[in-house]
């Protein structure tokens, strides 16, 4: 259904050492780099199918965030989805909501974590028990 998935960062530098540690976790390489025609970098993560974008705003205006929005990661176990959330914090991001844990839900027990990274996007680790 999803092509890609891009965000905004204000320190594509500071974004690159923190998604490079957090994707890292979930097996993904470094990012391939682009540098568009207008001087913006960008850093394309591809793994397992799936594009996690990082993008300088190309308008030149300020990042902000999507209110209501979360980005979520599938994970291969609760202990992963822990890990995520561990490596996130330790590298600038910032733990929101429950601790990493199981959460009932009409879909069954899934074990979920939640942080905003260093531009305050927020990220959601999730594993369902199948």
């Amino acid at each position: 259904m999803l092509s890609h998935v891009m965000i905004g960062s204000s320190n594509i530098e500071q974004s690159k050492r923190f998604y490079n540690a957090v994707l890292g976790v979930l097996g993904a390489g470094a990012p391939m780099e682009h540098k568009n025609d207008t001087g913006q970098t960008r850093l394309f993560y591809i793994h397992g199918g799936s594009n996690f974008s990082v993008s300088e705003p190309i308008n030149g205006k300020p990042v902000t965030t999507a209110n209501g929005s979360t980005i979520g990661f599938a994970c291969n176990s609760p202990e992963q989805v822990k890990q995520l959330h561990d490596v996130a914090v330790a590298n600038g991001g910032t733990s929101v909501e429950d601790p990493p844990g199981p959460r009932d839900s009409t879909m069954g027990v899934m074990h979920l974590c939640y942080f905003l990274d260093p531009d305050g996007h927020k990220i959601c680790g999730i594993h369902r028990a199948s």
